[in-house]
């Protein structure tokens, strides 16, 4: 059985800052799920038995190799999609994580191709799907 796919899955997405208007996106690798080559703002799926905050610094952890110097959740979103003309669904829990720039690279190389810090009105192009819409969160929760 497959998350997101037979059952349904629950991710957390952390849109990445630095306390000073630059937002951190990623470019997914031809290795992902889905979304391949488009800018996003990091996450994946909770384990079992974790917190969604303990799930979000772990992500992070995992695919920029730092620390999250403030967390803070600013949204939940039922997300289904169609992928490969079969429906998906996931439920994802949004949070905005503040970030030491200087200490952030690429630590899961396979998944992600390079990254990069962009003001709101500069983003790059072609985004994830769902980026716009997630953002939305961050933005009224006025943590950027």
């Amino acid at each position: 059985m497959k998350k997101g796919f037979d059952y349904i899955g629950v991710t957390v997405c952390f849109y990445c800052h630095d306390g000073k208007g630059n937002l951190l996106l990623n470019k997914r690798s031809q290795k992902c799920r889905d979304e391949k080559g488009k800018w996003d703002c990091g996450g994946g799926a909770l384990k079992f038995g974790e917190s969604w905050e303990e799930g979000a610094k772990r992500e992070i952890k995992e695919e920029y190799g730092c620390n999250v110097l403030k967390l803070k959740q600013v949204g939940v979103n039922n997300v289904i999609r169609i992928h490969e003309n079969q429906k998906t669904h996931w439920i994802a829990i949004v949070f905005a994580a503040k970030l030491d720039p200087k200490k952030v690279r690429i630590k899961d190389k396979e998944k992600i191709d390079e990254i990069g810090w962009f003001k709101l009105n500069n983003l790059p192009n072609p985004l994830h799907s769902m980026y716009l819409t997630h953002l939305e969160f961050v933005k009224k929760a006025k943590v950027l």
